[in-house]
């Protein structure tokens, strides 16, 4: 009776051998892959002319919105407005003087479309 109890106790640490064993395969494989992938992007050089093209890229479109922002500006600036109106949207809507300014200004002056935008 001994005897069975003993190899019983076998068949349990065989199979916890085993399982371990799996786990490690398996933890194993991921390992491999995930070296295979990080392999290949080391091996890849970024030149610095790739760079220069890309940074002078990005300047690029920050100069071209700064402008097309400015000249949006100077557009708003010719648009004029009232005096009243603008007090208007201030009191109404509870907003400052200067967003209540450019909203009014976004819409040509008409106190309605402002207002409407401004509700939504």
């Amino acid at each position: 009776m001994a005897d069975e109890e003993v190899n019983g106790d076998t068949d349990d640490i065989q199979h916890d051998k085993d399982k371990t064993q799996k786990k490690t395969a398996k933890h194993d494989s991921g390992v491999a892959d995930l070296e295979k992938v990080t392999d290949y992007a080391e091996e890849k050089e970024i030149s610095s002319q790739d760079i220069s093209g890309a940074l002078s890229l990005i300047g690029d479109r920050r100069n071209k919105e700064a402008a097309e922002r400015l000249e949006k500006e100077k557009e708003l600036q010719k648009v004029s407005v009232k005096k009243d109106d603008i007090e208007l949207i201030v009191r109404e809507m509870e907003i400052s003087r200067t967003l209540a300014e450019r909203t009014l200004r976004e819409h040509r002056g008409d106190v309605v479309a402002a207002l409407t935008t401004l509700t939504n």
